[in-house]
């Protein structure tokens, strides 16, 4: 990892609602040689947004088993989901990308390194100041492990992701364990949760198809993803196939391209 280190540039991610505070940051960052790509955010949904993005340069590196992002700047207080419970959300990613909060809130630096922040960074920032969490950024990531091949590792059971639902001017941390079904709505997606609500989000069914495959979702039709553990039934109706979800018994269609796959999910392939 360090010898890597040592001949890319860093792609980081800078988060503050205050367009002049945010174009500052952005430019100090841009001011330190080991700073490339300088990702951008007016608040925590939009930095998960980032994370979650189909940016080829992203995509990469997931492929590879690196966090999606080096390093988040962030600031501690924001509208909505604040640095602090964004920070939680990062902290359970695996792997993780390195927090400095950047902020005008002294007293709440204690509570940023419970968190597992490397630095805090008082507005407004110098260079040199921000050259220095820079060089604990680059510290931090060399004692991370390397990936042991290519490609990124199967995640474990208990890697729970979280999708930020805006709701009436706040955001929802919507736990992917609680989904039940998914359903397409154009570019849009409806998650369908145990609790009976549901939450409209902007990523496409297709990729989250791909992102929750390892976690049991299997597609069903072109319209509809499902957790596979859910499913009690899969029966005949009219049209074709239909799976029951549930203990309320909601019916979902299967379509015929789908249906030989998905009885060898749920039979193990018997």
């Amino acid at each position: 990892m360090s010898a890597q280190l040592d001949t890319r540039r860093l792609l980081v991610l800078a988060v503050d609602d205050e367009p002049h505070g945010l174009n500052l940051l952005v430019d100090t960052l841009r001011g330190n040689p080991h700073i490339g790509r300088v990702f951008t955010a007016v608040d925590a949904s939009e930095a998960l947004r980032v994370l979650a993005s189909d940016d080829p340069e992203i995509r990469e590196r997931k492929d590879q088993g690196l966090p999606a992002i080096d390093a988040v700047f962030a600031d501690l207080q924001m509208p909505g989901l604040s640095g602090m419970e964004m920070a939680r959300v990062f902290n359970a990613m695996s792997p993780a990308p390195v927090l400095v909060f950047v902020t005008g809130h002294a007293h709440e630096a204690v509570n940023a390194f419970d968190l597992g922040a490397v630095d805090y960074l008082l507005k407004p920032c110098s260079q040199n100041r921000l050259d220095r969490a820079v060089d604990r950024v680059l510290e931090k990531l060399k004692t991370v492990a390397p990936p042991t091949t290519g490609a990124a590792a199967p995640a474990e059971p208990d890697d729970d992701e979280v999708i930020p639902v805006e709701l009436a001017g706040t955001t929802k941390l919507v736990p992917r364990s609680s989904v039940c079904w998914v359903e397409a709505q154009g570019d849009y997606a409806r998650l369908f949760t145990k609790d009976g609500n549901s939450h409209l989000v902007r990523i496409p069914l297709t990729q989250l198809e791909e992102r929750w495959e390892k976690a049991g979702f299997v597609r069903i039709h072109r319209s509809f993803l499902v957790a596979l553990n859910l499913i009690t039934e899969l029966r005949m109706g009219q049209g074709g196939y239909q799976v029951v979800i549930g203990n309320d018994e909601k019916l979902l269609p299967v379509s015929r391209r789908h249906t030989r796959e998905l009885k060898d999910r749920l039979t193990g392939g018997r």
